[in-house]
């Protein structure tokens, strides 16, 4: 039996103050900091990763750094294990190549990334320390529902865009490819899945994915390829669960005058989803060609009275058509004038090809006048844009760039 040790009181003391310090000191972790060397293979192992892209004479990015620092202690002693999640973060200053890369306009810039995956929508959310472990635990939670009845289905949101996934185990390959894509996409759709004798009645023909549109007429979609394949997967969920005409809100504006392109925006009242339908029929018959090009959008005539008013409309005028460039605002003429096969192409191609910023300056194009008819200068001016004011702001970010006039 080995003798008893005992400690005189300052050692014990001494002993005491350690371990208590050990047992309350928090975890503090190092910011990775991404180059050209490491950034794939970081981004790439880590089932979520948060990067700021920084300089660091921004002075919004000086703010940002403690509370950066600070959250990332905070989620770590949450998620311990080293690739769950990642802070880190790009001097763009010494990675400029990066920062073209992932297009940085402005600093601070907070993109998500999972699996080396860049996801579509950055954090744009206030910057302090508990929103920052909000965004992060709400990006590590299960976005996919599971359904225990198939009565279940009845009570879905049918507003919504809705994905169900019929498996026959949880455990299988099948459904960790669909969990994967559910977490890219988990904004746009909402995911629910089905498991053993629950999912049975729908796996006739084995695991498949249903998606079911917003509305109760629309028949439901099913996924006809392999449910192995991420790639083939990933697109026909997105090609479902985002829209060729997306809306407009408050909330997105900011990301989608980020994108840079041309707003191409039907102004109706929520209530009116003859307009919107007809709209999209008409954007998808005459305009597929221009995805990419311009953004195809819908607003809310009361939401959105200012922009309205900028162009002489108001609700009482809905449904409006309307171009905003991010310099003016074209009016298009008549809504019902969408149903004349190529006049809603036209209107966007006399944006492109500068007509209709001319003809707001100069009156019609000498060639679109009667013969003999005399051309004036009327000298007109087009209303200034409305939706730029929803661009990232100067009190929030540094910018790095302005749009060109169209």
């Amino acid at each position: 039996m080995n003798p008893a040790v005992f400690l005189s009181l300052p050692d014990l003391r001494c002993s005491l103050l350690l371990l208590v310090t050990w047992v309350f000191t928090p975890v503090t972790t190092e910011i990775t900091s991404l180059d050209t060397e490491n950034i794939d293979d970081i981004l790439r192992n880590a089932d979520v990763a948060l990067v700021n892209f920084y300089a660091d004479w921004c002075r919004f990015s000086q703010m940002l750094h403690p509370i950066f620092e600070e959250a990332s202690n905070v989620i770590k002693e949450e998620y311990p294990s080293e690739n769950q999640v990642v802070f880190a973060r790009v001097d763009c200053d010494q990675h400029s190549e990066i920062a073209q890369r992932y297009r940085i306009s402005k600093y601070p810039t907070l993109k998500l990334f999972r699996n080396g995956m860049m996801m579509k929508r950055e954090y744009r959310g206030q910057r302090s320390v508990k929103a920052l472990a909000d965004y992060i635990r709400q990006q590590k939670s299960d976005p996919i529902q599971e359904l225990h009845d198939l009565v279940e289905i009845t009570t879905l949101d049918r507003s919504k865009r809705n994905i169900i996934g019929y498996f026959e185990q949880k455990d299988s390959e099948h459904y960790r490819v669909f969990q994967r894509v559910a977490n890219i996409l988990h904004d746009d759709c909402a995911f629910f899945s089905a498991f053993g004798a629950v999912s049975k009645p729908e796996r006739y023909s084995g695991d498949n994915i249903i998606y079911k549109p917003p509305g109760h007429s629309a028949p439901d979609m099913v996924y006809l390829g392999s449910m192995t394949n991420f790639d083939g997967i990933y697109n026909w969920i997105q090609d479902k669960c985002v829209p060729l005409v997306r809306e407009i809100t408050f909330e997105n504006g900011e990301e989608l005058t980020e994108e840079g392109l041309p707003f191409l925006i039907l102004f109706h009242m929520k209530e009116d989803t003859e307009s919107l339908e007809i709209f999209q029929n008409e954007v998808a018959r005459q305009l597929i060609s221009e995805k990419g090009a311009i953004n195809f959008l819908h607003a809310d005539c009361d939401k959105f009275r200012h922009p309205l008013l900028h162009i002489q409309k108001t609700p009482a005028d809905c449904p409006v058509i309307a171009i905003d460039s991010f310099r003016h605002m074209y009016v298009f003429e008549d809504f019902k004038d969408i149903l004349i096969p190529g006049r809603l192409k036209q209107f966007v191609f006399d944006l492109h090809s500068g007509k209709l910023h001319r003809e707001f300056h100069h009156g019609p194009d000498p060639t679109d006048t009667a013969q003999g008819q005399e051309v004036q200068d009327v000298g007109s001016s087009p209303p200034e844009s409305s939706f730029q004011k929803l661009a990232p702001s100067e009190y929030r970010y540094t910018l790095l760039r302005d749009r060109d006039e169209l």
